[in-house]
């Protein structure tokens, strides 16, 4: 029954929008550029090296390691918390006040979202791979996302200096 329920999807047709875009498609274009993650990895350096108390090179090992795999999975996570974002809250305060997609609430939440997941990622990889204390909701948490919000900050700044045309 799955079989033939999921054959009939795909044999519906349906109609693809190409330039449906989202702030959250913006960013990540920037987060990926060699400038921002430059940036990103030697901030994030000086608080991993503060946070966890590693040595010179293996924090620079675990930040290397943390920021890839952040950057692995964040290039499928961040545009789909920038989905969530726009299916709720965003689409009830758009409603509300009659905005679209690119506004300062919804840009406030990218920069947040994409702060928080770098943040639990990086942590994670902290934690299993270079066995460091760290949880989710603690101070060093907290710490490692403001690490991020320079780093993010710096990718998300280029979009007003340098705006996209796409």
């Amino acid at each position: 029954m799955r079989k033939l329920l999921a054959a009939v999807l795909l044999a519906v047709p349906a109609v693809a929008y190409a330039n449906v875009v989202w702030p959250a498609l913006y960013l990540e274009t920037r987060l990926f550029s060699w400038w921002a993650i430059s940036v990103g990895l030697v901030i994030e350096y000086l608080f991993v090296r503060w946070l966890f108390g590693l040595a010179p090179s293996r924090a620079a090992v675990a930040d290397l390691s943390a920021n890839a795999a952040s950057a692995v999975v964040g290039v499928v996570l961040i545009p789909i918390a920038g989905i969530a974002w726009e299916l709720f809250p965003a689409s009830v305060y758009n409603w509300a006040l009659g905005w679209g997609t690119f506004n300062p609430i919804t840009w406030a939440g990218t920069f947040l979202l994409a702060c928080v997941l770098n943040a639990v990622l990086e942590g994670f990889v902290y934690k299993k791979a270079f066995k460091v204390d760290f949880k989710i909701k603690s101070r060093k948490f907290w710490w490692l996302v403001l690490a991020n919000a320079f780093s993010v900050g710096v990718a998300f700044a280029s979009l007003w200096i340098v705006p996209l045309h796409l």
